[in-house]
């Protein structure tokens, strides 16, 4: 496992936040490509996605100081260097996002149709560096590729790298389904419906969480999780939606 790309005195870089911001970027560029093939202005969309960066940056910063007020009036730098990214920022960054495209009166199932082959190919980024600095640990494996716990003898299933492997694969096939899609909204439900499916089978290679609830003991969360992602593209293509006028 390699959790710092570069460690130079006190400046350290870890390699999950050098691949998550690789991962962004290269995003962002593709969804120059992809919001012209969903028919959107691309720098609209670029323009939002940078909003949504820095929206799902700040909302998760100030939760985190607001919940941890005290820590941070004593240490400040220390309280913004932890990872701050929860469901409820993520909540929180979908409804401004949305807010935001509903204000600059962007088509906004266009632009999730555009924005997903963008979200796998940082999912695959994610995955990586993930699997770089170990904090996705898969269940003990004899195979043949299973990753060696760091100062251990043991060995685990290399779930960053199944994920990675699963999210390359689903970017193509929604960048091939994009121009295809019948209705506005297809792309993005099928992007939902794989990356739920994708999780819910990776979640049998990796250690469980469980919480002491019903719930909790039932499945786990991630489970749970891709369930929902399972039911939200369901009801989403369930939407009457206008179908799309391709030219001949």
């Amino acid at each position: 496992m390699h959790p710092s790309l570069l460690h130079l005195g006190f400046l350290t870089i870890p390699t999950y936040g050098a691949l998550a911001a690789i991962g962004l970027m290269l995003a962002l560029s593709l969804s120059l490509r992809t919001a012209r093939t969903a028919g959107l202005s691309p720098d609209r969309v670029w323009n939002a996605g940078l909003f949504a960066i820095f929206a799902a940056f700040l909302l998760s910063r100030l939760l985190l100081v607001a919940t941890n007020l005290h820590t941070f009036v004593t240490y400040p730098i220390l309280l913004l260097m932890v990872p701050s990214l929860t469901p409820t920022g993520l909540l929180l960054t979908a409804i401004a996002l949305l807010i935001y495209l509903r204000t600059r009166a962007i088509p906004m199932l266009a632009t999730f149709d555009a924005w997903a082959p963008c979200a796998t190919l940082i999912w695959t980024f994610l995955a990586l560096g993930h699997f770089a600095e170990g904090s996705d640990p898969g269940l003990p494996s004899t195979l043949p590729w299973a990753a060696r716990v760091t100062g251990t003898s043991l060995r685990e299933h290399p779930v960053g790298i199944y994920a990675a492997i699963l999210a390359v694969i689903l970017t193509i096939v929604l960048l091939i389904h994009l121009p295809r899609r019948r209705h506005a909204g297809d792309t993005a439900a099928l992007g939902l419906a794989l990356i739920g499916l994708a999780q819910f089978l990776l979640s049998f290679f990796r250690e469980p969480t469980f919480y002491d609830t019903k719930l909790g003991n039932l499945l786990d969360p991630v489970q749970w999780l891709a369930l929902g992602m399972i039911v939200l593209a369901a009801l989403l293509w369930q939407q009457p939606r206008k179908e799309i006028a391709y030219a001949v």
